[in-house]
């Protein structure tokens, strides 16, 4: 899913990700331990609302272990893996897929979980 830009159900304001430490953030972003970024609506992360709700820095809205086996994430994946939750979706999808690309992220989980 490297790379994707997808619509996620938001609905909170706290959650926000702060480093007390800048070696922190450092550390996550030099080991690729930031998961998903908020982006605005050329697909560069944003600072600023409604694209990053909270204000998160570096535009952070997951991040995972070095292992890659524990995910921290605030946005909501779970309202977002049918279609017909996005509020907005390629008219094409409507009659071709019920799955949105949110179910990915829980299949690539669950493959992981069979060979693991």
């Amino acid at each position: 899913m490297a790379g994707a830009v997808l619509g996620l159900w938001s609905s909170h304001g706290e959650g926000r990700f702060v480093y007390r430490n800048p070696n922190v953030l450092d550390s996550l972003r030099s080991s690729g331990q930031i998961a998903v970024q908020y982006v605005d609506g050329d697909g560069q992360p944003s600072m600023t609302y409604p694209w990053n709700p909270n204000g998160s820095e570096y535009s952070v809205a997951a991040i995972c272990s070095h292992d890659g086996r524990n995910l921290a994430m605030m946005p909501h994946s779970d309202r977002s893996f049918l279609t017909w939750q996005w509020p907005d979706y390629p008219r094409e999808w409507k009659t071709t897929n019920c799955a949105s690309p949110w179910l990915k992220m829980f299949h690539n989980a669950y493959l992981w979980l069979l060979n693991n």
